[in-house]
């Protein structure tokens, strides 16, 4: 079973990533996964996140209670969610948006990407998110590629398909380079 939790603020897309990546999980790649939501009452720029809790089986407690991984995209997120992440998780965020404040030394695996810098350099902020499912996907390896890239292509505006898979491969992408370095 794994616990994930996507961060940001409200207008990053933090939702639809954790939509997303339910739907690869679910659909494309026959797991079982189950979603749920929060953010404030503003809503467009205020605290945001999506939860889910995978598993081979049935889900039976659709909650998380200590993630295994946690994506963080902005700092008020990094700030709020770190403490909750599990002895031995996986940190990933957006190296322009936050700003590790954590010493964690060996205990939890931290990565970081410009997200939101490669989405300016593609078109516009609003494909981040998609840049941030791609780099989870080659980090973590929960889902298989192609199953996260037909969740984007059927989750997304048919009018920025090209640009979403764009972004989505650029994350990828960056993630095997990281990958590499680490080891």
């Amino acid at each position: 079973m794994a616990e994930i939790r996507f961060s940001g603020f409200g207008g990053q897309g933090i939702v639809r990533c954790g939509l997303i990546t339910g739907k690869a999980l679910s659909l494309f790649d026959k797991k079982n996964a189950t979603m749920t939501q929060s953010f404030g009452p503003e809503a467009r720029g205020s605290a945001c996140s999506s939860q889910l809790v995978v598993s081979e089986d049935r889900v039976l407690y659709p909650y998380i209670t200590k993630p295994g991984v946690l994506i963080s995209m902005s700092q008020e997120a990094y700030d709020k969610f770190t403490p909750e992440l599990a002895r031995g998780g996986t940190l990933l965020y957006d190296e322009d948006l936050a700003k590790p404040t954590n010493n964690f030394g060996k205990t939890i695996k931290v990565y970081s990407i410009p997200a939101t810098r490669y989405a300016e350099e593609l078109g516009g902020k609003i494909v981040a998110n998609i840049i941030m499912l791609g780099f989870f996907s080659s980090i973590s390896e929960l889902i298989q590629p192609g199953a996260m890239e037909k969740a984007v292509q059927s989750s997304t505006p048919k009018a920025y398909a090209d640009l979403n898979i764009q972004a989505f491969r650029r994350g990828y992408e960056s993630g095997l380079n990281t990958i590499k370095k680490k080891k």
